[in-house]
């Protein structure tokens, strides 16, 4: 099986930058998008007869929202965090036989760290979420976290530490995570790979040089590790500040 993750930074300019070429190359089971920045109805994506499409829009324009394509049919397809609501569309749970899917976009901190303690809370309320789910069968989580949980997952550690994405504070939250029961699957294929970044700022390149971050993820409950079989960034896929990251299992 098959699962592709991008923050796509606004779907339908995506789609004017090659979106459904990538799309329809990779061919993905299972295929989640974050910061879709579009609202019902303003788009028509065709994807082919055998994806089904999920959406989380959000109720402010132009901004946030998720969504799912996939080759399987749910049992069950849950947005938002249980029964609340999720204003800003960034969540989408699909339940499968075998496993749960958590497509998720997490909120950033900004800049001057203003919304910290928003993002903190969400942190809280998504692992007692996750953790209620993994005690029925395992879970496979993805998104844009935006984190970078250790100094190997961006480039230049020393002198963004305090800084949005991250502060000690975001990083601790996915050390709980994990410690919860989950894998970061690219770091436990690839524990020493330097250079591995899922996104770069849009300064003057700045992805040229590969100064990056690695805050897209696929995390899955740990029972799941035996079924890995890779783990990837497909780094040089152009259309968003963000490139696609890349999980296949034994399913």
């Amino acid at each position: 099986m098959k699962l592709v993750s991008w923050n796509v930074n606004g779907l339908r300019a995506c789609v004017n930058k090659g979106f459904q070429d990538y799309f329809h190359q990779v061919d993905a089971d299972l295929f989640c998008v974050q910061e879709t920045k579009l609202q019902d109805g303003q788009i028509c994506l065709e994807l082919g007869e055998e994806y089904l499409q999920y959406w989380n829009y959000a109720l402010k324009k132009g901004y946030s929202g998720t969504a799912v394509f996939s080759k399987i049919k749910p049992l069950s397809v849950r947005y938002g965090l249980e029964e609340e609501t999720e204003p800003e569309g960034r969540i989408i749970t699909l339940e499968f036989e075998a496993f749960y899917l958590v497509n998720v976009y997490t909120p950033n901190a900004k800049r001057d760290l203003s919304r910290l303690d928003y993002r903190l809370e969400w942190e809280n309320r998504i692992r007692s979420y996750i953790r209620k789910l993994d005690s029925h069968k395992p879970v496979i989580i993805c998104g844009d976290l935006n984190v970078a949980h250790q100094e190997i997952d961006l480039k230049n550690p020393n002198s963004n530490r305090n800084n949005s994405g991250f502060t000690p504070e975001e990083r601790g939250k996915m050390t709980e995570l994990l410690d919860a029961g989950f894998i970061d699957t690219f770091r436990y294929l690839y524990p020493e790979l330097t250079g591995a970044y899922s996104w770069w700022s849009y300064m003057m390149k700045v992805r040229e040089r590969n100064i990056g971050w690695r805050i897209d993820y696929f995390l899955a409950s740990t029972r799941l590790a035996p079924l890995l079989q890779d783990a990837r960034i497909d780094k040089d896929v152009m259309g968003s500040d963000h490139c696609p990251v890349i999980l296949e299992l034994a399913l």
